[in-house]
């Protein structure tokens, strides 16, 4: 790892400089204060990735400028590694309790400095993706409730149908990547929808041939709005083949068997689950013993019968219900079209 800015405050200047050289050397970006107010004025102008900090020094000691660093939201997550010569248990746990992310001793040697360093920027990434992936999930997730907000009926849909395909996968075993796929594709199946006029989302009537052959257009719309974004691209067969059939019967590409991807045909099952369970303008819901039991029936011909049979596993395991039930003060959900 090299590249990241890490800031050195030391007011040992000769250990400040040999710190920084050793860090130098390894390809990081190098600064130095001497005391915590000369540090606080540095980072009015730039964050580092990495805070490595003396005790005790003039005008400012490393444990007001750590409260300083941790008073300020976006400083909030920077590590921040304490290096004293003062190995007193006290200072330990006010350290520890200001939220320093380790505590190095004071003489250390080359490798425990570079192994410490490394180890926090290393945890400090992982929680960044974490982060950039939660609010990725949330962006999409709101912006495939932008069709929910248009029809009352569906909200909670893209919730319900997200957490029932994810108990199918992990009943299925599916390897973690694959649920995070499905994750996805449950989110966006329907996001081609949103290109479809409110007149004919909200018909409460039969739809018209014509109208019925744009309807099934959404998947391939979907499909082709999300195809060129690198980190959604493994769920774009999801989106574009919920609605294929294990009999080769379904849309848009008349897939047949193991030909439809395995994410698309276990968010097949959640999808249709939840469009039988619930109300829908023109028709009342089936309530979730008589959907469940449908499912059961369309095993082998409209459902892929080894998906079925993990769904039936969480039913028995009540994991479904339990789902239901979490979301039924919600407004129900989107219709299976």
């Amino acid at each position: 790892m090299s590249g990241e800015t890490i800031l050195i405050v030391e007011d040992n200047q000769v250990l400040r400089e040999g710190i920084r050289e050793m860090l130098s050397v390894e390809g990081y970006h190098v600064l130095c204060a001497s005391n915590g107010k000369e540090a606080l004025e540095q980072m009015s102008t730039f964050n580092p990735d990495l805070i490595l900090s003396d005790i005790a020094m003039p005008e400012m000691d490393g444990f007001e400028f750590l409260r300083q660093v941790r008073s300020h939201a976006e400083w909030v997550t920077i590590p921040f590694l304490i290096l004293t010569a003062r190995g007193e248990k006290d200072d330990i746990l006010i350290g520890k309790s200001l939220g320093v992310e380790d505590y190095l001793v004071k003489p250390l040697t080359r490798q425990e400095l570079l192994t410490a360093v490394h180890a926090r920027l290393s945890r400090a990434q992982e929680i960044k993706l974490a982060q950039l992936h939660k609010a990725y999930e949330a962006s999409l997730t709101a912006l495939a409730n932008a069709i929910d907000v248009r029809d009352p009926y569906t909200r909670g849909h893209v919730e319900r149908v997200t957490a029932y395909a994810q108990v199918i996968a992990e009943q299925m075993g599916c390897r973690d990547s694959l649920i995070e796929q499905i994750r996805f594709g449950s989110i966006l199946h329907d996001i081609g929808k949103i290109v479809i006029q409110d007149e004919m989302l909200l018909k409460p009537d039969t739809l018209t041939s014509s109208e019925w052959e744009k309807m099934r257009l959404h998947p391939i719309t979907g499909a082709e709005m999300i195809k060129h974004i690198d980190y959604l691209a493994a769920a774009m067969p999801i989106v574009r083949h919920h609605h294929e059939r294990w009999d080769g019967n379904g849309y848009p590409d008349g897939l047949k068997g193991e030909e439809i991807p395995l994410g698309a045909r276990i968010v097949a099952v959640a999808d249709s689950f939840d469009a039988m369970s619930i109300d829908r303008p023109y028709r009342n819901g089936r309530g979730l013993e008589e959907a469940y039991q449908e499912i059961l029936r369309c095993s082998g011909t409209q459902f892929d019968p080894q998906v079925v049979k993990a769904f039936q596993r969480a039913w028995q395991q009540n994991k479904i219900q339990q789902i239901y039930v979490s979301t039924k003060t919600k407004v129900p959900s989107f219709d299976s079209t």
